[in-house]
């Protein structure tokens, strides 16, 4: 599996247009699409994004750790959240809840602003889980889990319910989602579903703690700004 850049991450939210309004008012996003059935928020519609998908209750956040965003003036990114967010410094990085208590943080680096930077994932057994997501196309490098300039963390903590999860799925930009989805078959990975969409074309396969990874190709007709 070859994998090109973290694209998005999907969440289920209860107020999306609450959610929504946070991300655009206070970190540098906008609305890239709305439709019924979710909306995309981000600096960037061919980087990384948030997709807020619905659902009719609150959702628990584990095992979703935290997303952070890159930034380059990480004071300047604080300054700009509102009080209830709860912000606080840690280590070079800011850390914050937003609405649906989402947990966010920002870190100071070099790229796009509001770009996805990291995501932590919570594990029973984390070098378990690291090892399984190693095999599904990431690189291992300093205990981290590369794709392009991004990376996942898998730390021991609260696994909650994956059917109660604010995460829906963690999305994997690929330069052909067939390839993946033959290799997927040939290895006797576990599909949870295969999505031809007007600008996408995704894999969608079950890894570690039931956290779902999506193998997605942007096609030539991809429209979003």
């Amino acid at each position: 599996m070859k994998i090109e850049t973290l694209d998005h991450v999907a969440l289920w939210v209860s107020e999306r247009d609450r959610l929504a309004d946070f991300l655009t008012e206070h970190v540098g996003m906008h609305v890239i699409e709305r439709t019924e059935k979710f909306t995309i928020v981000g600096s960037e519609a061919r980087r990384g994004k948030l997709t807020l998908f619905v659902v009719p209750d609150p959702r628990e956040a584990p095992p979703l750790g935290r997303i952070f965003l890159r930034v380059q003036d990480l004071d300047a990114a604080a300054g700009q959240l509102p009080s209830d967010a709860g912000a606080e410094s840690a280590d070079g990085r800011v850390l914050f809840t937003a609405p649906e208590g989402l947990p966010l943080g920002f870190v100071e680096a070099d790229g796009i602003d509001y770009d996805l930077h990291h995501v932590v994932l919570n594990a029973a057994n984390p070098e378990v889980s690291f090892q399984e997501l190693a095999g599904l196309g990431f690189t291992q490098k300093d205990g981290k889990l590369w794709v392009g300039d991004s990376y996942i963390e898998v730390e021991e903590g609260p696994t909650g319910d994956p059917d109660h999860s604010l995460l829906n799925h963690l999305a994997l930009r690929v330069d052909s989602a067939s390839d993946h989805i033959d290799e997927a078959r040939q290895r006797d990975l576990e599909i949870a579903d295969i999505v031809d969409a007007p600008n996408t074309y995704a894999l969608f396969i079950w890894g570690p703690e039931r956290v779902k990874l999506e193998y997605v190709e942007h096609k030539e007709s991809f429209s979003l700004v």
